[in-house]
């Protein structure tokens, strides 16, 4: 059994605070450019927005996943200042299309909202009713179902609620102190860094049963965060929502065999059209960054049929991109930059070519 030594600690730190002040610090930089007219934003046809939960904002001393969260204010504020720009707001379904057809005039934006989080039904519904914008709505089968837990919220609850925490790792076993604030981020950090590298399953599974063993039922916690069939049924209802597929098990497609990447779309996809009765028209890749969606999951979203699929790799829309419907980039609202300067600064496409393409999201 092994332990994270203090200068591991320190690293995992330093990065997360690294990260977050070189991104603030080049939107405060773009946005003040763009303020004064030293960049514009490009002749781009469109934009999708990555969302995935809208609620009050979180005060907790440790919260890894506020990144993940947006105000309703801030959501508010954001449609308000693209629609006074002349962004056109489309269901993602049709986006493809548009991108094809329209004049060299119009842009275009789709919101889009993974996972099925109950508060997308609170506290985003409103606000896209408010200003008339449909928005597409990304769920996972096993979510929905009960059947697979969130490791991400999992891992959280469990590094909240106690001060050591032994974490099976795949290959071995980690102990993790996790007495103050900055032990528990870095040794989520530490943890959620290693992710991409290990069986997915026994990933979540470990997580798991490190949970049970701290008194923490993971299924509990879905059922908490996510929608059930029932709701979903409800939400779906609604004119402005889609739902969309987002596999079943919320697994990283690249790192699966063939016959389970076809059985993940499909099961997926099934389940939806059982929820809605009709057959879901986009999807979503989990993770979607360039390690989680390449050309084999591209081809095998255009082979089902869908007329759009999403990635998290950022940049904005052009024409070209309506040739690869089922690999279109999203532009991420992150819950650490909720300042409208922010997003313009992101509409210009210069934070993308700093990224170098390595953004993602749960």
């Amino acid at each position: 059994m092994q332990t994270l030594s203090r200068l591991q600690y320190l690293k995992a730190l330093t990065r997360r605070a690294a990260k977050w002040l070189a991104i603030r610090g080049g939107l405060e930089i773009v946005a003040l450019a763009a303020g004064i007219g030293l960049v514009r934003c490009p002749n781009s046809k469109g934009v999708i927005f990555t969302l995935h939960q809208v609620r009050p904002a979180n005060t907790s001393r440790f919260a890894p996943n506020n990144h993940l969260a947006v105000t309703p204010e801030f959501l508010d504020n954001t449609i308000h200042m693209l629609l006074s720009q002349g962004w056109q707001p489309v269901r993602l379904d049709d986006l493809p299309r548009l991108l094809e057809e329209s004049g060299e005039d119009e842009r275009f934006m789709a919101f889009t909202l993974d996972d099925g989080y109950r508060d997308n039904l609170e506290f985003a519904h409103p606000v896209f009713k408010k200003h008339n914008v449909p928005y597409t709505v990304f769920i996972a089968a096993g979510f929905t179902d009960r059947s697979r837990s969130m490791w991400w919220k999992t891992l959280e609850e469990v590094l909240e609620r106690r001060d050591e925490v032994t974490l099976n790792m795949c290959e071995d076993a980690r102990t993790f102190s996790t007495r103050s604030t900055y032990e528990k981020y870095a040794a989520y950090d530490y943890i959620s860094d290693r992710f991409s590298a290990r069986d997915e399953d026994r990933f979540v599974a470990g997580i798991d049963d490190a949970a049970r063993r701290a008194g923490i039922d993971p299924i509990d916690i879905v059922e908490r965060e996510i929608l059930d069939e029932d709701g979903l049924r409800q939400f779906s209802s609604e004119p402005l929502v889609r739902l969309g597929a987002h596999t079943v098990n919320h697994v990283n497609l690249a790192r699966v065999d063939d016959a389970r990447l076809q059985s993940e779309i499909s099961h997926s996809t099934a389940h939806v059209e059982a929820l809605t009765g009709d057959r879901p028209s986009s999807f979503a890749y989990p993770y979607g960054h360039n390690w989680a969606a390449g050309e084999r999951e591209f081809n095998a979203t255009r082979d089902f049929g869908f007329s759009a699929a999403v990635t998290t790799r950022p940049g904005l829309l052009e024409a070209d991109n309506a040739r690869r419907p089922t690999a279109l980039p999203r532009v991420s609202l992150n819950g650490h930059y909720q300042k409208t300067r922010y997003v313009r600064a992101l509409l210009t496409g210069i934070p993308f070519s700093w990224a170098g393409h390595r953004q993602g999201d749960q």
